[in-house]
């Protein structure tokens, strides 16, 4: 069976960015991921790249970051108050509040987005809400385990 829409795939893979080999996701041979295709589900070229193989199959291929997760977004990079962080005491823990750290905040239409320090100072923080993979181009490398046709549960309704 190949993959094509209202096909589910079991698939495991390596992401890479491709300047410097950093490895930034990696699904196991024994952890496969699952993917319903045909459906807007995936970024477009991972889903063109893999349509058509089959059980089986490998890919490579590189993904320009325009084609990935697009271009780093300067607006979404911006300063929050410390006492954004402050626990309900009024205290802000150190050890949490640290660079490199990945924190789920909402905006104020409640939609959830992930955050990730980058820069702390006396009384705000840096955050970059960027997908982890943006501005970057990346190579996919991995292997088609299994095909199957999606259970009617799976397949999201069309939109109206």
């Amino acid at each position: 069976m190949r993959i094509e829409k209202n096909k589910v795939a079991s698939i495991y893979y390596t992401v890479k960015e491709s300047k410097t080999d950093k490895v930034f996701q990696m699904i196991p041979e024994d952890q496969p991921q699952e993917f319903l295709f045909g459906n807007d589900l995936l970024i477009d070229i991972f889903e063109s790249e893999l349509l058509g193989l089959s059980e089986g199959d490998t890919f490579s291929f590189e993904a320009k970051a325009e084609q990935a997760y697009g271009p780093v977004d300067p607006s979404a990079i911006f300063d929050l108050p410390l006492s954004t962080f402050a626990e309900e005491d009024g205290r802000v823990d150190d050890e949490v509040v640290q660079v490199g750290h990945v924190f789920p905040m909402a905006d104020k239409d409640g939609n959830r987005h992930f955050g990730k320090i980058i820069r702390k100072m006396k009384d705000r923080v840096t955050m970059d809400f960027n997908h982890p993979m943006a501005g970057k181009n990346l190579i996919f490398e991995g292997m088609v385990l299994a095909v199957r046709a999606a259970r009617p549960e799976e397949i999201p309704p069309p939109e109206s």
